[in-house]
């Protein structure tokens, strides 16, 4: 059959709108809409027979039920519902009414065209109503993650609106010890602050094992300033409570859930969030970020380098600690899991290797380290031996007790390239 035979075989069906007629034949041509596709079919069939031509009201359409006429008004809704919130980019979806699906079979049979010839009515929907939304609101459709997503949901006749995420990357140096990166919830309480009807007694009823966190300093206040509902802070690894973090500082992303606005002052969040802490953590480099760079945080190899100050339990001479040293330079570490960890870490044994290790005593059973080494290797055990669990290390090497007094992180940076690479920010 021509495609004009086709045309009129399912125009016969019934009433059928132009853009449920033009959509059967979606494949056909380029830069038309199927109304546009529709109407000249059925000005071409009735040119053809030289009948007049009739045109179908889109209300009167047994296919659609009218739907197809309500695009504007579709559109209209969508920016309606972000008309006070920040957004670049959208994305269009329709469920569509399955009484409408079940139409769209039933014209294609009736007219003898495969079930799925053209394209599908929701498929329509989601692009003109999607070409409406964006001139409306000044955005750009995004497939893959969209600012903002629209689902019509024509049966019930409502627009579900979903914000995604926004994300803030940086860094944070932590000039305090006993402040843990992430909120940590009382573990007698289950965070709660009451144990019964009475203040927790191990937590002192505030819920928290610490008063402060680097997710406390930070996260509430990106929050706040995106105006969002919710926050979660990833982190490139963490460093134990007691160490401090230094240097260039520990990368990380704070994802603030449903956020109205998007276009924030970094450079001033930073100083708010820095005034903030007053001195017990600093955050540099803010930058708005994409979704991606949360898995880039937790997931891109990095190397992280130490310093610690250790005690031995004996007199150690500077030759034999630099010979130690020496051996521990390019060394490749067996640690199994360390005691102090050993709750909430796999009992396994793991690989690590030293990059490079320097230091100097202070008196015969003082020292300092620098050790540089790949990202995972407990720098504590490494020092102590942890009863024989960490090989080779610092204690087992000068045949000696030795224990860390005080560590500092001082760099935490990618192993083949840095974290931050323009393909994963927003500015």
């Amino acid at each position: 059959m021509s495609i004009l035979e086709d045309a009129r075989a399912l125009a016969e069906s019934g009433p059928v709108c132009d853009a449920c007629l033009g959509r059967a034949f979606a494949e056909r041509s380029f830069g038309l809409t199927n109304a546009e596709r529709g109407k000249s079919l059925r000005i071409a069939a009735a040119l053809d027979e030289d009948e007049p031509y009739e045109p179908v009201e889109t209300e009167a359409c047994w296919v659609c039920e009218g739907e197809c006429a309500r695009f504007d008004e579709w559109a209209e809704r969508c920016a309606a519902s972000i008309d006070d919130v920040e957004v670049e980019t959208y994305q269009v979806g329709t469920r569509a009414p399955p009484l409408v699906e079940e139409n769209e079979i039933l014209l294609r049979e009736g007219a003898g065209l495969p079930e799925d010839a053209g394209e599908l009515f929701k498929s329509e929907f989601n692009r003109e109503v999607g070409k409406r939304v964006g001139r409306l609101t000044g955005t750009e459709v995004d497939f893959t993650r969209p600012d903002v997503q629209f689902l019509l949901d024509i049966e019930r006749d409502i627009v579900e609106t979903q914000l995604n995420s926004a994300f803030v990357y940086g860094r944070y140096r932590k000039l305090e010890r006993d402040i843990p990166q992430t909120e940590w919830p009382c573990r007698d309480c289950d965070g709660s602050g009451y144990k019964g009807k009475e203040p927790c007694d191990y937590c002192g009823g505030s819920g928290y094992l610490y008063e402060h966190s680097v997710e406390g300093f930070v996260a509430p206040i990106v929050m706040d300033v995106m105006d969002g509902v919710e926050a979660k802070f990833h982190g490139a690894g963490r460093e134990d409570v007691d160490a401090l973090m230094l240097g260039t500082g520990r990368p990380f992303v704070v994802e603030i859930m449903e956020p109205r606005r998007r276009n924030v002052d970094v450079e001033q969040l930073e100083g708010d969030v820095n005034a903030m802490a007053e001195g017990a953590i600093e955050v540099e480099g803010l930058r708005l970020a994409t979704y991606d760079m949360v898995e880039r945080v937790k997931k891109l190899d990095a190397s992280k380098q130490y310093r610690a100050a250790v005690e031995f339990d004996d007199d150690v001479a500077g030759e034999d600690l630099q010979a130690a040293l020496e051996e521990l330079t390019g060394a490749t570490i067996e640690q199994y899991t360390p005691h102090r960890v050993d709750h909430r870490r796999a009992s396994l044994t793991r690989t690590r290797h030293v990059y490079d290790a320097t230091g100097e005593l202070e008196d015969a059973r003082h020292g300092t380290v620098e050790i540089h080494g790949e990202g995972g290797l407990y720098i504590k055990e490494l020092v102590s031996g942890d009863e024989g669990r960490t090989n080779p290390s610092l204690a087992g090497l000068l045949d000696t007790g030795a224990v860390v007094t005080a560590l500092d992180v001082i760099a935490v940076e990618g192993e083949d390239e840095p974290f931050e690479d323009d393909e994963f920010f927003k500015d």
